[in-house]
């Protein structure tokens, strides 16, 4: 593929853990041809951190919600201002960022989401076009607004032997599925690692659980378990998205932490088989990506259900940098007017190019 079809691009996203955010820069012709060059992560400082969990678990009055925006926008600045000090060559010809803000609301069965950052403001800070809200359009064509990875994912699997299947593990799990023919199915499963998360920020003032020291310790409890995936979402064929509030109705709270991190894990694990089952033709080999990828609970649940698990970090992929590489990538996409969603993705009416560009001046 000749390099003139190449684009240079920077990708900022709000990690799934809700504690950084994740940069990175990638070659592109925004279809299968990725080149990872590099990515780093900066840390919210606390007070920004918990204004963020605050926002995405309660209502707040609008002027707070528009002051978090102003300084998490501000944070995104200093992150793509880190990439650039820790990667100067490759940042110096990047030709727009894509940006994703943390995710306050997502209510699919109401066409409702809202996701939190300023574009015109992060466009002028870094003097770079800034391609954003990817979600909205899509809902307002009848899709679910997620998952939004799924194309990035159909993207790496490529030159996957088929039946392929991508698991990605962030606040909400979803799955990208590839038929024999380059048919393509995705939605989300479950919840991923956000109420994992949410558990032991309450009970154990850790910010996650990614080393499974708490989880580990913990028993399952089956009832619980089976309880949470009789409600009507588990059922439901693909493609369906969620939003964290999705799972509201799942309650740990007369367990033990560790009993309660460890059942947690077994909803994430179950629902990701449980929609599996589901596939036309599901495949023995599931990829892993995302935040929690290499939860070791998590993980050693799903090899209990596929025959293979493995990390994409085996195909020399960073699962801690593919969530921001994924928007930069969606970023050349938009530009060329390609589509980021399609019907066997969210179930909106037909593919279509989503999103907005801000330019600075």
């Amino acid at each position: 593929m000749s390099r003139s079809k190449i684009t240079r691009a920077a990708g900022l996203i709000s990690s799934a853990t809700g504690d950084t955010v994740e940069a990175a820069v990638i070659d592109t012709d925004g279809r299968d041809d990725i080149r990872p060059l590099g990515g780093v992560s900066l840390p919210y400082d606390e007070r920004l951190r918990w204004r963020i969990l605050e926002a995405t678990q309660n209502d707040l009055p609008t002027t707070e919600v528009l002051r978090l925006e102003r300084d998490l926008t501000e944070h995104y600045a200093e992150a793509y201002r880190a990439l650039a000090a820790a990667y100067p060559d490759e940042t110096s010809s990047v030709a727009m960022i894509g940006f994703y803000g943390p995710t306050l609301r997502h209510i699919p069965s109401e066409g409702l989401t809202l996701q939190i950052g300023n574009p015109w403001q992060l466009a002028e800070a870094t003097q770079l076009p800034v391609v954003s809200d990817f979600r909205r359009h899509d809902m307002a064509t009848g899709g679910q607004g997620g998952p939004l990875a799924a194309m990035f994912h159909w993207a790496h699997m490529a030159q996957e032997p088929r039946p392929a299947l991508m698991l990605n593990v962030s606040s909400v799990c979803s799955v990208t599925w590839l038929s024999t023919n380059n048919e393509i199915i995705a939605g989300d499963t479950g919840p991923g690692i956000g109420l994992l998360n949410e558990w032991v920020q309450e009970m154990a003032d850790r910010p996650h659980d990614l080393d499974g020291a708490i989880s580990s310790q913990g028993k399952i409890d089956e009832q619980i378990v089976d309880a949470t995936l009789d409600a009507p979402f588990f059922s439901r064929p693909l493609p369906k998205a969620a939003g964290r509030h999705e799972f509201d109705h799942v309650d740990v709270s007369g367990l033990s932490v560790e009993d309660g991190a460890a059942t947690l894990c077994a909803i994430t694990a179950r629902a990701v088989a449980a929609a599996a089952k589901l596939l036309p033709d599901p495949p023995n080999l599931l990829w892993v990506t995302g935040a929690g990828s290499e939860q070791p609970v998590i993980v050693e649940l799903l090899k209990s259900h596929f025959a293979q698990v493995r990390n994409v970090a085996q195909r020399g992929l960073d699962p801690r940098t593919m969530a921001a590489e994924c928007f930069a990538w969606m970023a050349v996409r938009h530009a060329r007017g390609l589509p980021i969603t399609t019907p066997e993705t969210t179930g909106c009416r037909s593919a279509d190019c989503a999103g907005f560009m801000a330019r600075p001046r």
